[in-house]
């Protein structure tokens, strides 16, 4: 995700008279890869995808679950943040969703095939659990089976479509708000963000069926599934976008915003679950992506820059969609010679990143890439834009 300048509106000088610098923002790349990593661990030590078993599993597991969380609620805060950076002020609604789409589909429809292929079970799969993985509305439903369905990660895809279909008029209202306001909505957006888990606690009282975890799936999936609830933080995202846009950052270095994450994961590791999904990760995710734009902005240094972390931070959302098929169908293969010990999992969770970053890159050389470069070229009609505008903007 290399930010390329643009050349857009948004960019109001700010209390200083100053317009901010729109250079690239190479260390919300490199954050993508601990994200995404974040991810991994959550899903390389759970019963159904991980290697660690017996009492040692269950620690392990309660360790690193709180860290699925982590990831996608960066990715949902860093999703809003970056399209509102990159808003091109002669965009359109169709030209816009063409280039999301693209960005989206490819790569979810070559790691659904896999998936049904690997390890969901193409003639064992009913329809109704497969087709609205398809075509991403599977995060609509409650139901595990399909919420679940196929390739599991995919369920974050069906957020983002929501998103990206309301981008256009959640764009102009958030470019409405005078920019002394924009401190006030993004608190009671986070306030928002904040109140869901006792919302869902309240109004959707029922058995606990998640063990251990004092929840059910309803109310799991109303706090970290249901697209509606996750704009929460896609909006919260934007508003962060304004406010650096507009030069009313508090000053939050990026060290600090590191350490604060640091302090929500061990919150997020003594609250009840689904304040843990969310609610933890909102103030700090997005202290951190705002923290690590100005911080790039002012060209101070970052441990999250640089070619490697570049490079890491680009095929992340490769890493995402094919870890699933790694591990579960990894598992299968591996489950006549388990249980395993602490070492031999550890080794065997290392050799899984590997081969899961290596078909990844795959995955976004032969796919991804090639994908956004054709797919997103303007047409006929659009030659007369700019050729800064018609630059893509790859997430």
């Amino acid at each position: 995700m290399t930010i390329p300048a643009q050349h857009h509106q948004a960019a109001t000088p700010g209390r200083s008279g100053r317009t901010p610098s729109l250079t690239g923002l190479p260390s919300l790349t490199g954050l993508r890869f601990y994200a995404a990593l974040a991810v991994f661990l959550c899903h390389v030590t759970t019963p159904n995808m991980g290697l660690f078993s017996g009492e040692l599993g269950a620690d392990v597991a309660r360790l690193f679950n709180v860290a699925g969380g982590l990831g996608v609620s960066f990715f949902f805060i860093l999703s809003g943040f970056i399209l509102t950076w990159s808003a091109r002020p002669t965009d359109t609604p169709r030209r816009f969703m063409r280039r999301r789409l693209v960005k989206l589909f490819p790569n979810h429809l070559v790691t659904f095939v896999v998936a049904l292929v690997v390890y969901a079970g193409a003639t064992t799969t009913e329809w109704k659990h497969w087709l609205p993985n398809l075509f991403l509305v599977q995060t609509w439903s409650w139901d595990p089976t399909v919420l679940f369905s196929v390739n599991q990660p995919s369920w974050s895809l069906g957020c983002e479509l929501l998103f990206y279909l309301c981008f256009p008029l959640l764009h102009r209202a958030v470019k409405a708000i005078p920019p002394a306001r924009l401190w006030g909505w993004t608190l009671a957006f986070l306030a928002a963000i904040l109140a869901m888990p006792a919302i869902a606690y309240a109004v959707l009282p029922g058995e606990v069926v998640l063990p251990g975890w004092q929840t059910n799936h309803i109310q799991n999936w109303l706090v970290y599934n249901l697209p509606p609830v996750r704009m929460l933080e896609f909006v919260f995202g934007m508003l962060l976008a304004r406010i650096v846009l507009t030069d009313r950052w508090v000053g939050v270095r990026l060290w600090q915003a590191v350490l604060l994450c640091f302090a929500a994961y061990a919150v997020a590791l003594h609250v009840p679950l689904l304040y843990a999904l969310c609610a933890v990760w909102a103030a700090p995710m997005g202290l951190l992506v705002a923290s690590a734009a100005v911080t790039d902005l002012r060209g101070e240094r970052s441990p999250f820059r640089g070619p490697v972390m570049t490079w890491l931070g680009e095929v992340s959302f490769a890493v995402y969609l094919v870890q699933a098929s790694v591990l579960i169908g990894g598992g299968r293969i591996l489950a006549e010679y388990g249980p395993y010990g602490f070492a031999e999992a550890l080794g065997l969770s290392l050799v899984a990143w590997v081969v899961t970053t290596a078909l990844a890159y795959l995955l976004y050389a032969l796919v991804e890439r090639p994908a956004m470069k054709h797919f997103s070229r303007p047409r006929r009609k659009d030659a007369g834009a700019p050729a800064a505008e018609r630059k893509e903007n790859v997430r």
